[in-house]
């Protein structure tokens, strides 16, 4: 089984900065891509940023030069700075891996509880 826990979301007011950290545990042989998404109320869940192994990062065009996504391989961990936060950037924001499992099949988890971004004007 692999567990995904998404940390440091919070408070802020409009251009502040945040960094949230999700951790993949679990048994399985190796990560792939990794991804950030979120969700506001009422809006569907729709990607942020997604790195790959080896660092090739895209990102939304929302986020574009205010997030950078970063990935600790030897941690299992993937980032996500935000800077030049927006009220429109609230949300839950959940982490996503692609993993394959220690039977080989490669599974996309996104089963994370999320952390809340919230944005103040």
């Amino acid at each position: 089984q692999v567990q995904l826990v998404e940390s440091g979301g919070g408070l802020v007011p409009a251009g502040g900065s945040l960094r949230l950290s999700c951790a993949v545990s679990g048994s399985f042989f190796s990560i792939y891509g990794m991804s950030w998404f979120r969700q506001a109320p009422g809006d569907q869940r729709g990607l942020v940023a997604s790195i790959t192994r080896g660092g090739s990062t895209n990102y939304a065009d929302s986020v574009k030069g205010r997030f950078t996504i970063s990935r600790d391989n030897a941690k299992n961990t993937v980032y996500l700075q935000m800077s030049s936060l927006k009220p429109e950037d609230t949300a839950v924001y959940y982490c996503a891996a692609d993993v394959l499992l220690t039977s080989s099949r490669w599974v996309n988890a996104d089963w994370g509880q999320g952390t809340q971004v919230t944005v103040s004007s």
